[in-house]
Protein backbone atom coordinates (compact mmCIF):
# COMPACT_ATOMS: atom_id res chain seq x y z
CA UNK A 1 0.00 0.00 0.00
CA UNK A 2 1.44 3.51 -0.93
CA UNK A 3 0.70 6.57 0.41
CA UNK A 4 -0.07 9.37 -1.29
CA UNK A 5 -0.33 13.59 -0.50
CA UNK A 6 -3.02 15.42 -2.07
CA UNK A 7 -1.94 19.04 -1.72
CA UNK A 8 -4.95 21.56 -1.65
CA UNK A 9 -5.81 25.23 -1.06
CA UNK A 10 -9.16 26.79 -1.75
CA UNK A 11 -10.94 27.30 -4.82
CA UNK A 12 -9.37 23.58 -6.19
CA UNK A 13 -11.29 21.84 -9.19
CA UNK A 14 -13.74 19.94 -7.33
CA UNK A 15 -13.59 16.79 -9.63
CA UNK A 16 -9.51 16.99 -10.01
CA UNK A 17 -9.72 16.31 -6.18
CA UNK A 18 -12.47 13.66 -5.79
CA UNK A 19 -12.03 11.19 -8.28
CA UNK A 20 -7.99 10.89 -8.13
CA UNK A 21 -8.65 11.08 -4.45
CA UNK A 22 -11.33 8.33 -4.26
CA UNK A 23 -9.40 5.99 -7.34
CA UNK A 24 -6.32 6.29 -4.72
CA UNK A 25 -8.46 4.75 -2.07
CA UNK A 26 -10.62 2.14 -3.76
CA UNK A 27 -6.84 1.10 -5.10
CA UNK A 28 -6.05 0.39 -1.27
CA UNK A 29 -3.85 3.26 -1.35
CA UNK A 30 -3.36 5.84 1.86
CA UNK A 31 -4.57 9.34 0.51
CA UNK A 32 -3.75 12.27 2.89
CA UNK A 33 -4.68 15.37 2.51
CA UNK A 34 -1.90 18.10 3.11
CA UNK A 35 -2.59 21.97 3.38
CA UNK A 36 -0.80 25.04 4.39
CA UNK A 37 -2.39 24.51 7.56
CA UNK A 38 -3.78 21.60 9.30
CA UNK A 39 -7.53 21.35 10.06
CA UNK A 40 -8.26 24.60 8.24
CA UNK A 41 -11.99 24.03 5.67
CA UNK A 42 -11.20 23.74 2.50
CA UNK A 43 -13.62 24.57 -0.46
CA UNK A 44 -14.05 23.42 -3.90
CA UNK A 45 -13.73 26.86 -6.62
CA UNK A 46 -17.73 24.98 -7.74
CA UNK A 47 -19.03 24.27 -4.08
CA UNK A 48 -19.38 20.85 -4.59
CA UNK A 49 -16.76 19.87 -2.27
CA UNK A 50 -15.46 20.82 1.55
CA UNK A 51 -12.38 19.19 2.45
CA UNK A 52 -10.84 19.64 5.87
CA UNK A 53 -6.55 20.02 5.82
CA UNK A 54 -5.41 16.59 7.49
CA UNK A 55 -2.16 17.86 8.03
CA UNK A 56 0.32 21.15 7.17
CA UNK A 57 2.88 21.22 5.19
CA UNK A 58 5.67 21.50 7.98
CA UNK A 59 4.76 18.47 9.76
CA UNK A 60 4.89 16.20 6.49
CA UNK A 61 7.93 15.66 4.55
CA UNK A 62 8.28 14.15 1.69
CA UNK A 63 9.59 11.07 3.16
CA UNK A 64 6.56 10.05 4.07
CA UNK A 65 5.00 9.50 0.83
CA UNK A 66 5.17 7.83 -2.04
CA UNK A 67 3.64 10.56 -4.49
CA UNK A 68 2.13 13.79 -4.61
CA UNK A 69 -1.56 14.36 -6.52
CA UNK A 70 -1.90 18.54 -7.38
CA UNK A 71 -5.63 19.39 -8.39
CA UNK A 72 -5.83 22.48 -10.62
CA UNK A 73 -8.65 25.19 -10.16
CA UNK A 74 -7.21 28.32 -8.65
CA UNK A 75 -5.71 26.21 -5.62
CA UNK A 76 -2.22 25.80 -6.87
CA UNK A 77 -2.01 29.57 -7.14
CA UNK A 78 -2.45 29.94 -3.59
CA UNK A 79 0.01 26.78 -2.77
CA UNK A 80 2.74 28.26 -5.14
CA UNK A 81 2.74 31.10 -2.98
CA UNK A 82 4.17 28.91 0.09
CA UNK A 83 7.65 28.45 0.24
CA UNK A 84 7.32 24.99 2.83
CA UNK A 85 4.55 23.75 0.09
CA UNK A 86 6.93 24.80 -2.66
CA UNK A 87 9.80 22.70 -1.27
CA UNK A 88 7.54 19.67 -0.24
CA UNK A 89 6.88 19.59 -4.08
CA UNK A 90 10.26 19.94 -4.88
CA UNK A 91 11.55 16.83 -2.76
CA UNK A 92 9.20 14.40 -4.64
CA UNK A 93 11.14 15.57 -8.03
CA UNK A 94 14.50 14.96 -6.26
CA UNK A 95 13.51 11.90 -5.34
CA UNK A 96 12.28 11.27 -7.62
CA UNK A 97 8.72 10.02 -6.77
CA UNK A 98 5.54 10.77 -8.78
CA UNK A 99 4.52 14.03 -9.29
CA UNK A 100 0.93 14.17 -10.67
CA UNK A 101 -0.34 17.59 -11.74
CA UNK A 102 -3.85 18.14 -13.54
CA UNK A 103 -4.62 21.43 -15.08
CA UNK A 104 -3.72 24.07 -13.47
CA UNK A 105 -0.92 22.71 -11.01
CA UNK A 106 1.54 23.21 -13.95
CA UNK A 107 2.19 26.48 -11.66
CA UNK A 108 3.40 24.80 -8.97
CA UNK A 109 5.89 22.67 -11.12
CA UNK A 110 6.96 26.04 -12.83
CA UNK A 111 7.56 27.61 -9.26
CA UNK A 112 9.46 24.92 -8.60
CA UNK A 113 11.24 25.00 -11.48
CA UNK A 114 11.68 21.54 -12.50
CA UNK A 115 9.34 21.96 -15.74
CA UNK A 116 12.47 22.74 -17.69
CA UNK A 117 12.88 20.30 -20.34
CA UNK A 118 10.41 18.80 -19.62
CA UNK A 119 7.50 17.47 -21.69
CA UNK A 120 4.46 18.50 -20.30
CA UNK A 121 0.76 19.32 -20.72
CA UNK A 122 -1.66 21.45 -18.88
CA UNK A 123 -5.13 24.03 -19.39
CA UNK A 124 -4.03 26.20 -22.14
CA UNK A 125 -4.41 29.39 -20.36
CA UNK A 126 -0.98 28.30 -18.86
CA UNK A 127 1.19 26.94 -21.58
CA UNK A 128 2.76 30.18 -21.96
CA UNK A 129 3.92 29.87 -18.08
CA UNK A 130 5.17 26.13 -19.02
CA UNK A 131 7.09 27.84 -22.47
CA UNK A 132 8.52 30.40 -20.55
CA UNK A 133 9.80 27.90 -17.65
CA UNK A 134 11.80 26.06 -20.32
CA UNK A 135 9.20 23.32 -20.68
CA UNK A 136 8.01 21.46 -24.06
CA UNK A 137 3.88 21.68 -24.25
CA UNK A 138 1.67 19.31 -25.58
CA UNK A 139 -2.03 19.05 -26.18
CA UNK A 140 -2.41 14.90 -25.28
CA UNK A 141 -5.08 13.76 -22.24
CA UNK A 142 -1.96 13.11 -20.02
CA UNK A 143 1.64 13.13 -20.52
CA UNK A 144 4.19 10.89 -18.21
CA UNK A 145 7.86 12.73 -18.41
CA UNK A 146 9.47 10.19 -15.64
CA UNK A 147 7.94 11.23 -12.53
CA UNK A 148 6.27 14.39 -13.90
CA UNK A 149 2.56 13.16 -14.87
CA UNK A 150 0.51 16.01 -16.16
CA UNK A 151 -2.87 16.09 -17.87
CA UNK A 152 -4.97 18.99 -19.25
CA UNK A 153 -8.83 19.45 -17.43
CA UNK A 154 -11.34 17.15 -16.28
CA UNK A 155 -12.07 15.02 -19.04
CA UNK A 156 -8.65 13.69 -18.57
CA UNK A 157 -9.17 12.26 -15.33
CA UNK A 158 -9.43 8.10 -16.11
CA UNK A 159 -6.07 8.75 -17.77
CA UNK A 160 -4.60 10.37 -15.07
CA UNK A 161 -5.93 8.32 -12.80
CA UNK A 162 -4.29 5.73 -14.78
CA UNK A 163 -0.64 7.11 -14.93
CA UNK A 164 -0.98 7.65 -11.14
CA UNK A 165 -1.69 4.18 -10.02
CA UNK A 166 0.85 2.71 -12.63
CA UNK A 167 3.44 5.53 -11.75
CA UNK A 168 2.83 4.34 -7.89
CA UNK A 169 2.43 0.72 -8.18
CA UNK A 170 5.48 -0.19 -11.48
CA UNK A 171 7.82 2.92 -10.86
CA UNK A 172 8.05 5.95 -12.64
CA UNK A 173 7.81 6.47 -16.20
CA UNK A 174 10.90 6.78 -18.55
CA UNK A 175 12.21 10.29 -19.74
CA UNK A 176 10.87 11.34 -22.61
CA UNK A 177 13.63 13.31 -24.55
CA UNK A 178 12.92 16.36 -27.28
CA UNK A 179 11.47 16.32 -29.65
CA UNK A 180 8.43 14.23 -28.46
CA UNK A 181 6.06 14.82 -31.22
CA UNK A 182 5.56 17.38 -33.87
CA UNK A 183 3.33 18.86 -32.04
CA UNK A 184 5.72 19.61 -29.62
CA UNK A 185 6.34 23.77 -28.53
CA UNK A 186 8.79 25.00 -27.01
CA UNK A 187 10.35 28.17 -27.20
CA UNK A 188 13.71 26.25 -27.26
CA UNK A 189 16.13 27.58 -30.48
CA UNK A 190 16.00 24.53 -33.02
CA UNK A 191 19.68 22.54 -32.93
CA UNK A 192 21.62 22.84 -35.49
CA UNK A 193 23.62 19.73 -36.56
Amino acid sequence: MARIAFIVANDFEDSEFRVPYDRVRQAGHEAVIIGIEAGKQLKGKKGKETITAEKAVKQVSSKDFDAVVIPGGYSPDHLRMDIGMVGFVRDFFRADKPIAAICHAGWMLVETDIADGRTLTSWPSIKTDLLNAGARWVDREVVEDGNLITSRNPGDLPAFCEALLRQVSGGVAPRLESPLAPEAVSDQPPTVH
